[in-house]
């Protein structure tokens, strides 16, 4: 196990050491994240038992919320979570191993996260949501409900993904867009409803995304338009 975990910064994009890294165990044979773990939230705390299922050296501050709301299933959480203080997560949501948030981060019900996920202050999943592993979603970015995020992918600060072709003028069904495997988003993109950002694929910073970015290609541009991935670009994220 890794002795000091990285976290997002909670003003920045960039990563920094967890202030409060996984000490060895006493002599009783219970290390300080297990008793962090104990040690929860009153939030937590209140939360009847079958609420929130929580693995192994859980780091959850207090006053973070988890299990929030009522649902039939409940919140289910692996080893190696932070979480940061402001951050809630509601019911009815599957988080892998080593899960980790800045501040005031939002995950709504129906959500499915795999392992080694960071998610940046002020982020906002909402719900229904399924986003795969190694997966980095920088400070700000805005995942609406309907969405498929693959593994491997990484979305910078303040993208915005949305899932409504014609808000509040015409009842239709709403659908997210869907990140393949080791994509990119650049920071302040815009992915418009049921877009396809392809494997390999990278969205510049500022983009608006309104139709299909082939796999292994560059989108820039208002609107987006495709180019030949540079050679820098090529080839799939490092984010494992």
């Amino acid at each position: 196990m890794f002795e000091n975990r990285t976290v997002l910064a909670p003003d920045e994009s960039r990563e920094w050491a967890d202030p409060h890294p996984l000490e060895p165990t006493d002599a009783t044979g219970t290390t300080d994240g297990r008793r962090r773990c104990r040690a929860m939230s009153e939030a937590v705390r209140d939360a009847d038992a079958d609420d929130v299922v929580r693995g192994e050296d859980c780091t959850i501050d207090a006053d973070a919320t988890v299990g929030y709301g009522e649902f039939d299933e409940p919140t289910r959480i692996g080893d190696d979570a932070t979480i940061r203080a402001g951050s809630i997560v509601y019911g009815d949501v599957t988080i892998g191993d080593g899960f980790a948030t800045g501040h005031d981060v939002l995950v709504r019900e129906g959500t499915e996260i795999g392992d080694d996920v960071l998610v940046g202050t002020k982020t906002v999943i909402d719900g229904q949501t399924t986003i795969g592993s190694h997966v980095s979603l920088q400070t700000n970015v805005y995942v609406p409900t309907q969405t498929t995020i693959g593994s491997n992918v990484f979305v910078g600060p303040s993208a915005v993904l949305t899932n409504d072709e014609y808000p509040i003028r015409t009842d239709a069904d709403l659908e997210g867009p869907t990140i393949e495997d080791g994509a990119s988003v650049g920071a302040n993109a815009t992915l418009l409803p049921g877009v396809t950002i392809g494997e390999n694929a990278f969205v510049a910073a500022g983009a608006v995304v309104t139709e299909d970015v082939p796999p292994n290609s560059l989108a820039v541009g208002t609107p987006a338009t495709i180019q030949e991935l540079p050679e820098p670009l090529e080839g799939p994220n490092d984010l494992a």
